[in-house]
């Protein structure tokens, strides 16, 4: 009964369906709006591990915990619910994608990452060639080649009312489609976004990326933040300024808004924060470690100003604001990590690429005022896609048309103490690609979660691993040989699922057959 009067508190602030827009709609044209609803922040942090924070994602802190200062998510995780088991896919564009679409991966797609238009990122193997995949991203038409086509979210809300900014990394579509630009799914405003992936460098010193005469450097070059040139203003730092005045902004205009505030950091160069660094070095970390965690800290100071500019302008009772991560923290890299390799999200197995916990799960936090019990904890599971039908539930709205199928379910449940929504739900994962970087679980694999069990299978190898997530955290215990009905069954469950989507799948170069599905493997 709580869900049901929860949902009709919310509902009872939705636009009519005579006021909704068309599909078609222009842009633009006035729509009733309810100042009542809530705004609505997406912090979304790229690369940043399960690890890289203060706050205790595990039934104990560990020593990563002890290491990192994050008193700012410290504050959110206090103010309301932690989310323990919360699922991306091991790469940013598939996850990004699937954030904006509802879809998942298998279905869209977009299952690396994208840059170039028609031009593939992946590397080489030895054995298997990788599928055609949709190397243009997603798009909001359906004329893009190599792209899936998708209604997001944010256009949703738009067509209902909110205003939209967007700030940071965008990665939807490759360069010269129109994925690649945010205002081309909804965003009323769009700060530093573009095809590019990651940063060119985080020093306003090197202009982001950019000569003196304004050409950039790499395609990674950050856009549109001339005036912050050699200034000595790191990019976390002026992103998080650039969001401060699109909030000033937006407070004017008396209609909710959605933020969607997208940090390059914590993705590679691992520059550092000059704010930050020095402190880490006199804790004992070698440079190399604290460049990382000043990038940490600078991230979180960020989510510290928007939280103070929520209080200070009298809107922190009517903001959700969520926190997540697009996918795991590195762990196969030695160059600016001098842990062991693949244990840098420890307690977690390998990281970043990979399908084991390291890669995909990710620490996420929500706190809605008077809904969301403070100080609270969810050890549920839900995945990225799940954002899309639960932000739009948020906003009190529930029918909505898409041309892509939803693949994610609300968890808003999971925040109000309803249905459990994970219960004898199978998540799947697919990355038929080949990322580049190596380590335990990475590339050319796919993986089911049911309940306590994961399996994960190998295109390559024909390998099946099967794990107790709930007794074994670390994946350590391979229990596929023991528990031979259970493999089999998510087998199937798996298989079924892929083919339902139109998955694809690898294929062997010696014979130019597609590898077996994992239900035609015994």
């Amino acid at each position: 009964m709580k869900y049901e009067n929860h949902l009709l508190k919310i509902m009872t602030s939705a636009l009519p369906m005579a006021a909704l827009p068309a599909i078609g709609q222009a842009q633009g044209q006035p729509v009733a709006v309810d100042r009542q609803r809530p705004n609505i922040i997406l912090f979304m942090v790229d690369d940043m591990g399960w690890q890289d924070t203060s706050v205790p994602f595990w039934t104990q802190p560990t020593p990563l915990n002890r290491t990192y200062e994050t008193p700012n998510m410290e504050k959110l995780a206090r103010q309301g619910m932690v989310f323990t088991q919360a699922y991306a896919t091991p790469i940013s564009s598939p996850t990004r994608c699937s954030l904006l679409t509802g879809s998942n991966a298998a279905r869209h797609r977009v299952t690396n990452w994208s840059l170039e238009r028609n031009v593939m990122t992946d590397s080489n193997d030895d054995k298997m060639a990788v599928p055609q995949w949709n190397v243009n991203g997603i798009s909001p038409v359906s004329t893009t080649e190599n792209a899936y086509h998708a209604r997001s979210f944010v256009q949703i809300l738009r067509d209902n009312g909110y205003h939209t900014i967007h700030c940071g990394k965008a990665h939807w579509g490759a360069m010269d489609t129109p994925g690649e630009n945010p205002s081309a799914w909804g965003f009323d405003v769009n700060i530093a976004g573009h095809a590019g992936g990651a940063p060119t460098t985080y020093l306003s010193e090197r202009n982001y990326g950019h000569r003196q005469d304004g050409t950039p450097t790499s395609a990674f070059a950050v856009p549109g933040l001339r005036k912050y040139w050699g200034t000595g203003t790191f990019l976390t730092e002026a992103l998080t300024k650039e969001a401060l005045t699109a909030m000033d902004k937006a407070k004017k205009y008396q209609q909710p808004f959605f933020l969607y505030m997208a940090h390059y950091a914590i993705h590679i160069p691992i520059d550092r924060d000059q704010r930050y660094f020095s402190k880490y070095v006199r804790k004992g970390l070698s440079d190399k470690e604290a460049a990382y965690a000043s990038l940490i800290e600078g991230m979180d100071k960020s989510l510290g100003d928007i939280m103070e500019w929520l209080n200070n302008n009298g809107e922190a009772k009517n903001t959700i604001l969520i926190f997540m991560s697009d996918n795991g923290g590195y762990a196969t890299e030695t160059a600016w990590r001098d842990a062991p390799l693949y244990t840098q999200n420890a307690p977690l197995k390998c990281g970043k690429g990979s399908l084991y916990e390291g890669g995909i799960r990710e620490p996420m936090i929500v706190r809605w005022p008077d809904t969301v019990k403070p100080g609270t904890r969810c050890d549920k599971y839900l995945i990225i896609e799940d954002f899309y039908p639960s932000l739009l539930e948020m906003a009190g709205i529930k029918k909505y048309a898409t041309p892509q199928p939803i693949d994610g379910i609300s968890f808003v449940p999971l925040l109000i103490g309803g249905k459990d929504t994970s219960h004898d739900r199978a998540l799947y994962w697919n990355y038929p690609n080949v990322w580049g970087n190596e380590g335990p679980g990475i590339s050319l694999n796919c993986a089911i979660r049911w309940n306590e069990w994961k399996m994960i299978y190998s295109y390559k190898t024909g390998k099946k691993e099967l794990y107790n997530i709930n007794e074994d955290i670390g994946e350590a215990n391979d229990l596929s040989v023991s528990h031979p009905d259970l493999t089999n069954k998510l087998s199937r469950l798996l298989g079924n699922h892929l083919r339902k989507v139109k998955a694809q799948r690898p294929s062997v170069k010696a014979t130019g057959q597609p590898a077996p599905w994992p239900d035609e493997v015994r």
